[in-house]
Parts: C-alpha cells; structure tokens; sequence
C-alpha cells in the first residue's frame, strides 16, 4: 500500500474527484473538481479511471513525498513542477521513486492545478464521493503538512505510453464566456442586461470554489420586490443587492434568493477554476 505524505499543502489543497451529484434534495451540492477537465485529463495520464480522486492545488506551492514508487501527473494551471529539484513537464505522466520529493511550484499561468497519481487517493467516500466540499465540509478536510494519503490499487492496464494531451497553459488574456439569459433577466432593466453582455468584468479576490465574485459597473434592477429562494445549479449567474454578479460554483448552495440573470453552460465552467484575481471576463449570449 503505498502513501503520499504530504510535506508542504500550500494555501489550500483539497481531495477532489467529480462530485457527488443528485444529493440536492437534501441540501448537498455537487462539489468535485472546478476543472473537471484538467482531472480527467490527468486521470488519463497515468491510467486512472475518470472517476478517480486527485488533488486541487489552489496557486501552488504543495510538496509531498511518497513511499514506494509512483506515477504522477500535473495538468491546469501552468507552474513549475520538480522531483527531487529537476524539473519535469506538464501534462504528462512522471515516474517518482520511493522518498523523492514531488513539488508543485506556484502557478505562473492560471490559479489551479490538478495531480493525479496513479491509482488515485483513496479516502473514504462520502455521499458517494471523496470531494471536500468547503461550504457544507463535506468529505477530507483541506491538507495539511503531514498528512498522509493512501493511493489506490494501480489499474491493471499500462501506464498509456503515446498519450496525446493539450499543450500549453490558460489564457492571462479576457476570457470569453457562452451564457444563456434567464430565469430571471426580467428583474433587471433592459440597459443592464445589455450591460451584462457587453462590458468587460474582472475577477474579485474573494472569489472561491463556492463562486466567482465580479468586479465592475453594478447592473440596475427592474423589480425591488424579494424573491423567494430557488434551487440553484453550478453556472447560475446571481446578483445580489449591490448589483455585482457571482458565478456560482462547484461548492454552491443549492437554494438563493436573488435573481439569476444568466446561466453558464456546464462545459464552460471549467474556465473559471483558472481564472485569476484581477483577470478580464466577458460573457457572450448564446
């Protein structure tokens, strides 16, 4: 049975995987990996399952250390990464032996990256899932030095030896981003919604995996009136009263009062687990 020991977790490293859906019943969000495409993409590195639990690394700054031989891999948010102090590449699969010290430097281009280790981590699943959820903290608490994470049985196939990954690291220009308008566009004046689409938002520090603040012009509502709390989805655009939008995420609450004025498609929310304080967002109308 092979350990990850974790020596260094950086501001925040979570265990993620892709959520626990279904449970919103109950008042669970769906959690899992805010690029879902990077995880999957490092699963596939080395083998795994797409299912299987990696880690988040929120800006960087992680080290660990396992004690057997393992294969790794590192894909999202571009940023140095070394065994032992020698680099080695991104998106690809990594040989570390037994005692090397597996680091993942600050990110120099995007806010997350994913590693996955062959066999994944083996934590004990909650609701299904072995995803730290930070609203409802559900699932493994965020790391911390010391820690030590069991890694799962390797797959019986290879480790893919002419995997062909995307090459290059996000984008430190604007982002574009589909929307679709509604349910509630209605509550805001037709000069805002327009204002919606056309001006050009930043990301706001505060932001988390719950969801991306935006900073910019407030949007003006039609309707005063309180809204009685909906279901939510992860790419709900809610307005608060300042009339400064948020991107809901991955950690969600699955009820809101304020209006929705838009809604990010699924396969678009992955952008924003990369996207950095600061950085320009713009929303297209689909």
């Amino acid at each position: 049975m092979t350990r990850l020991i974790v020596v260094e977790p950086g501001p925040l490293t979570t265990v993620q995987d892709l959520g626990r859906p279904g449970f919103a019943h109950i008042g669970v969000p769906p959690s899992g990996a805010l690029d879902r495409g990077a995880l999957t993409l490092a699963n596939r590195l080395v083998g795994n399952g797409e299912r299987a639990a990696g880690l988040e690394i929120t800006v960087g700054g992680f080290e660990a250390r396992a004690d057997d031989d393992v294969w790794f891999a590192v894909t999202g948010a571009w940023c140095p990464i070394m065994v032992d102090g020698e680099p080695v590449d991104p998106n690809s699969a990594v040989r570390a032996q037994a005692g090397q010290l597996i680091r993942v430097d600050a990110a120099t281009h995007g806010l997350r990256p994913y590693l996955a280790v062959r066999g994944g981590v083996d934590v004990a699943p909650v609701l299904g899932s072995r995803s730290r959820d930070v609203l409802s903290e559900l699932g493994p608490g965020p790391l911390m030095a010391g820690d030590e994470l069991t890694v799962g049985a390797p797959p019986r196939t290879e480790v893919p030896v002419l995997e062909i990954a995307p090459w290059g690291p996000p984008t430190d220009e604007r982002v574009d981003v589909p929307v679709s308008l509604g349910p509630r566009d209605d509550w805001f004046t037709d000069a805002a919604v327009a204002a919606f689409f056309s001006a050009e938002w930043r990301i706001d520090a505060a932001s988390n995996r719950v969801g991306a603040r935006l900073a910019g012009v407030p949007l003006e509502r039609a309707v005063d009136a309180e809204l009685p709390s909906e279901g939510m989805v992860a790419g709900a655009i809610q307005v608060p009263p300042s009339g400064l939008p948020t991107v809901l995420l991955a950690d969600h609450p699955v009820t809101g009062g304020y209006p929705v004025i838009g809604v990010v498609s699924r396969n678009a929310l992955d952008v924003f687990a990369q996207v950095r304080p600061g950085q320009a967002v713009s929303f297209r109308r689909v």
